[in-house]
């Protein structure tokens, strides 16, 4: 039966019913022309549909009363109801349900298609939320601990994480909250070079923009930036320490300014707070101003390898107050992070050379304050054909038995020569720096975080050493002198994120060791704690 032919058999009455006797007046009172039947039924159809005027129990009633004695035996029989007695009221209550057989007849009577049902969107009584910007527990644990010393005097804690256990994630977390709770106020952190200056910049913008609740300034103070201290009240400052001890030189007002607007400052790479150049720096942030809160960052809690004397100093100068991961059941956070499968199990080898070259006094002074070796040295280096043929062969071996390998150049210019010697070896090897152009550096980026199974390899200076997520990585050569545990942490943890992290089981760093220079011989070996000076 053609559903619109049988709904012309609706007298006023029906249709009154069907569209709602208000809403027939009202339309009789504007436009008499508008409540004729053949426009309500047309309304009726517009606004509710043929399916829905089927589907509906008052509306099917409605209908059900159109229909003729032999009409009505019939759908009777369709439905699977008798056909004696009163079929109209039966038929009136019987129930059809959704997806049923009783539905699919009572539209092919009607010679309607049963329109397509979205699935009910039941909703859980419980549900997960997750966070985008989360700890895991340990790093939690870890934050909260903090945040007791540093509401307690003298205001001062070292946070103590080991390389790859997301030690900036969890300071950032830290500085959120305070930046949350403290309207206007500042929080200035401290880092030794331009390239970890940006990297802070760049973490801190990712934090805020997930845990922030307001708008909020962040000033870079490096290199040839520029900082009003009257001006500068409420946001994050990063500042890089060479800056800020040369216009401390020039002018204690400068950071004092700065200083009586902050309530807390980080340090990043904290064991070399104790420095003299950098003590003098945090004396004056800091000290004069009892409510600011002092937070050390640092993979090592010493600050050298054998003056007992030095590490004590440390440990006072944060009033021996360490906080680092605490998992029930080891006594090195190393351990569960690798039996948890936050880090590869990974194996360190050093590739030692001796270059033959000597530091003068000057030098290790530079050494002292920048954690680099002089830039005329770090050529030398990068140009000495046999210590990169010591390189390129330990590459070619690496490259047997990983598929992403990572090497940390020297220079740009040793980036390049090391992919073209590799790539002319027959290896599928590219470099990338900060001068490559956006476009191809994203390129090779992308090349290399793919899931194909050949071997490659990327040389790159200054631009992976964090931020960078290639899971498949499991080697890395590091070929960059430094004596910052932090440069030489955020190297080695390209290659080290462990299955549960999304990387690989294990992982093999070669670290080349110049011999009789300051650098990798000592960081290396420094991941490990100092408990005979510091207490929990």
């Amino acid at each position: 039966m053609d559903f619109d032919t049988f709904l012309s058999r609706a007298d006023d009455l029906t249709l009154q019913t069907l569209v709602g006797s208000s809403a027939v007046r009202l339309l009789r009172l504007l436009d008499p022309s508008l409540a004729t039947p053949s426009n309500l039924r047309e309304l009726l159809v517009q606004l509710r549909s043929r399916e829905g005027l089927l589907l509906a129990k008052d509306s099917r009633a409605s209908l059900i009363d159109l229909l003729r004695p032999e009409e009505i035996k019939i759908l009777a029989a369709v439905l699977g109801q008798p056909t004696t007695g009163d079929c109209y009221q039966r038929l009136k209550e019987v129930s059809v349900s959704s997806s049923s057989a009783r539905e699919r007849a009572l539209f092919d009577f009607f010679e309607l298609t049963i329109p397509e049902r979205e699935e009910d969107n039941i909703l859980p009584s419980t549900e997960v939320v997750q966070s985008i910007y989360p700890l895991f527990s340990h790093q939690r644990r870890a934050v909260s601990k903090i945040k007791q010393l540093l509401q307690q005097e003298p205001m001062r804690a070292l946070l103590h994480m080991p390389t790859g256990s997301g030690k900036t994630r969890t300071a950032m977390n830290i500085i959120a909250e305070h930046l949350r709770n403290s309207e206007p106020t500042l929080v200035i952190w401290l880092a030794y070079s331009e390239e970890l200056c940006e990297q802070a910049v760049g973490e801190f913008q990712k934090a805020w923009g997930y845990l922030g609740n307001r708008e909020i300034n962040v000033y870079r103070y490096w290199g040839s930036h520029t900082l009003d201290p009257e001006q500068t009240k409420d946001g994050f400052v990063v500042a890089g320490l060479s800056k800020l001890y040369s216009t401390l030189k020039k002018s204690l007002k400068f950071l004092g300014l700065l200083g009586s607007h902050c309530s807390l400052v980080v340090m990043d790479e904290a064991h070399q707070a104790v420095a003299q150049t950098y003590k003098l720096i945090l004396d004056v942030l800091v000290v004069p101003f009892p409510q600011t809160s002092l937070l050390g960052l640092t993979a090592t809690p010493g600050r050298t390898w054998s003056d007992i004397a030095a590490d004590e100093e440390l440990a006072d100068f944060f009033a021996r107050r360490k906080v680092t991961l605490d998992i029930p059941g080891y006594s090195n956070p190393v351990d569960y992070l690798v039996t948890e499968g936050y880090l590869a199990r990974a194996t360190y080898t050093p590739l030692l050379y001796e270059s033959g070259l000597s530091m003068t006094p000057a030098d290790l002074k530079y050494v002292e304050e920048v954690l680099e070796l002089p830039p005329k040295i770090l050529n030398q280096l990068a140009e000495d054909e046999q210590r990169n043929l010591s390189i390129i062969n330990t590459v070619e071996t690496l490259a047997k038995r990983h598929i992403r390998i990572l090497v940390f150049a020297i220079t740009v210019q040793h980036s390049h020569l090391l992919a073209s010697v590799l790539q002319a070896r027959g290896l599928n090897a590219f470099s990338i720096s900060g001068e490559t152009p956006a476009a191809e550096r994203n390129r090779l980026i992308c090349s290399y975080k793919d899931s194909t199974l050949e071997s490659k390899i990327l040389c790159n200076y200054g631009v992976l050493t964090t931020g960078f997520d290639a899971p498949l990585t499991s080697a890395a050569i590091i070929a960059r002198p430094t004596k910052s545990l932090v440069l030489y942490s955020q190297m080695v943890g390209r290659a080290i994120r462990g299955i549960r992290a999304g990387g690989n089981e294990t992982a093999e760093i070669v670290t080349v060791v110049d011999t009789g220079l300051p650098g990798f011989g000592a960081v290396a070996e420094a991941f490990t704690n100092w408990e005979d000076v510091w207490r929990n």
